[in-house]
Formats: structure tokens, C-alpha cells, sequence
């Protein structure tokens, strides 16, 4: 996939192994949680606490977490690129935070150069089925770092919901995707926006065509050791965004698709973003799915003013819903 790409200008991105602790002066409410191979998760992960959440109101109620899945948006052997990347981003993350009423939690997933074919942070098909432990199953990962923050919070007698909102744009926006197919009794609600050139499609098949993992969901089960739950990912809110000039398309690079799943793509949804995107409207309406598709009119890859105050309305609006 393109290295170089517009981002949502308050994602939390990556992060390096360390003990919980302060993240610089930038805020109390800001930790680095060191990894525990032991507990299911072999790298850090990062949070951010508003101060509501500890206030004596805060205190009476049942809290959510936010999910930003990472990507810097390069490849790179050196976890230290993807932490750098955190360090500008947090303060930003800790304003979306404030505004919708969340915690934030971010992974520090490596992007490796060397084995570049592994998109991790896409939770490519590469990542499901790879060998290499380093570079496996960062879904699963990522719900024992969830429970690690619920565990910490619970030791200071804060509830929070074992469901958790999940937002990504571009390959962030791929892993949401697709981590919510993966665990959907685990997510409250998930925005997606231009998650690659194709959104997941609910359907083992298309025509007559069968339709693998990522394109759809025939090999679901051996991929991810499970059924797809279907009755649970039809009750998952889903706001799914794109612009009408996004032309960035990971379909045509070999880190995220093979080549048979590119003409596959081709030939049944169409040759770009855009033209797919009714395709998977379509797919994601018959699956009987709780997803709404937004497309935005003169917008390339990127977030606009508008795009970032909806995001917001939807999460606001499921923040209020137990």
C-alpha cells in the first residue's frame, strides 16, 4: 500500500516498550504500558485518561474505551519510528477523547520492513497466517491489552464496558474493519473510513466466486480459529466513510493483497475505491449489517471538517447507549 497518505490529524499511532508510566510532561493522564508476553500481548500499548473519568461523577459510571489501531503510515524494523509517531499525535488523541467522553488505547504494533509482506497494521491475510510469532495474531494481542486496561482501571474501582469503540482510516481503518468481523461481541460500535480500496465483504461468496480472506469471509474459520458470528457483527454499529476522489488503493500492492484476490476484485466490484463502494454498500445492506456508508463529494484521501464532526456525532451518540 502507499506509504505516504493523508491521516486523521488526531489518530494515536505506535509506541515503544517501556513500564506504565508519564508519557514526558504532556499529561498525568497519559501511560505507556510496558508489554506482558505473559498476559497475551508482546508489545506496549498506550492510554489516555480524561480527568472526568476519575471525578466523583466519573466514578458512578460504567466507561468505555476507544480503540485506535496504529499505523505511521511507513515500514520500518525500528519500533523507536512508530513511538515518535505517538508522541505527536497524543495530545491530539487526548482532545478527541475529552469531546466524545472515551479512554483511549492505542497498540504499538511494529510494521516491519524487513518482512514487508506482513501488513500488520492492515491485519492482512499475511499477519493471520504467518509463522512468526513476533508478527501474529495482533487481534488477539490487542484484546489482552484491552483487558489489561480494564483490569487497571478496576483496581481503582472504575468500571468499564468490555465492548470498545474502534476507529481507523486507510490501513487503520483495514485492521477496524476487520478486527471487527474477527470479534464483534468485543466492539460497541466501529468507524471505517477508506479502509484500503475494499471494505470486508460479509459473504463467502459473489457470483458464483469465492471470496477469501480479506476480500470476504469463505476461509473465515481456518484464518481465524472461529465461525464468523454474524448475529452479533449484524448488531454492531458501522460508519463507513470514503471521499469521492480517494483513489488510494491498496488492492494493487502486494503487502496487502495477492494477485489473484486483485483481479478477483477487479473483475466482480470494479477498478477503484469509488466504483466499489455501492458494490459494498450493497453486500453490507443484504448481510442485514448495522452499517451506514457515507461518501463525501470532493474529497481525496483524507479527513475533512466534516468528515471529523460525524465521526464525533457517532460516537457520541453510541457513548450514551449501555
Amino acid at each position: 500500500m502507499k506509504n505516504t497518505f493523508c491521516l486523521l490529524s488526531f489518530i494515536l499511532f505506535a509506541v515503544t516498550c517501556s513500564a506504565a508510566q508519564n508519557v514526558g510532561t504532556t499529561s498525568p493522564e497519559i501511560l505507556k504500558v510496558e508489554a506482558k508476553p505473559a498476559k497475551g500481548f508482546a508489545y506496549p500499548y498506550y492510554l489516555y485518561v480524561p480527568k472526568a473519568v476519575r471525578e466523583p461523577e466519573g466514578m458512578k459510571k460504567k466507561h468505555t474505551i476507544l480503540v485506535i489501531p496504529n499505523n505511521a503510515g511507513k515500514l520500518s524494523d525500528d519500533l523507536t519510528v512508530h513511538e515518535e509517531d505517538v508522541k505527536r499525535r497524543i495530545k491530539q488523541n487526548a482532545q478527541l477523547a475529552d469531546r466524545i467522553g472515551v479512554t483511549l488505547l492505542t497498540p504499538v504494533f511494529p510494521r516491519p520492513q524487513t518482512d514487508w509482506q506482513i501488513y500488520t497494521h492492515a491485519l492482512d491475510r499475511d499477519s493471520m497466517l504467518t509463522g512468526k510469532k513476533e508478527f501474529a495474531r495482533f487481534d488477539l494481542q490487542l484484546l489482552s491489552m484491552i483487558e489489561d486496561a480494564r483490569a487497571r482501571f478496576a483496581e481503582e474501582k472504575l468500571r468499564f464496558d468490555e465492548r470498545v469503540f474502534v476507529l481507523g482510516f486507510s490501513a487503520s481503518g483495514m485492521f477496524a474493519n476487520r478486527f471487527t468481523f474477527l470479534h464483534p461481541k468485543r466492539v460497541k460500535a466501529a468507524v471505517v473510513g477508506s479502509p484500503g480500496g475494499w471494505a470486508i465483504a460479509p459473504a463467502a461468496s459473489f457470483r458464483g466466486k469465492t471470496l477469501r480472506y480479506p476480500v470476504g469471509t469463505n476461509d473465515f474459520q481456518s484464518i481465524s480459529g472461529r465461525k464468523l458470528d454474524l448475529k452479533s457483527l449484524r448488531k454492531v454499529p458501522l460508519f463507513m466513510f470514503l471521499g469521492d476522489e480517494d483513489d488510494n488503493d491498496s488492492v494493487v500492492f502486494r503487502d496487502s493483497y495477492e494477485k489473484e484476490d486483485e483481479e478477483l476484485i477487479f473483475a466482480l466490484f470494479g477498478k477503484t475505491p469509488v466504483e466499489r463502494w455501492e458494490v459494498s454498500k450493497k453486500l453490507y445492506r443484504d448481510g442485514k449489517l448495522n452499517a451506514e456508508f457515507r461518501l463525501y463529494p470532493k474529497v481525496k484521501h483524507a479527513v475533512t471538517k466534516e468528515m471529523m464532526e460525524d465521526i464525533l456525532a457517532f460516537f457520541s451518540k453510541h457513548t450514551e447507549k449501555k
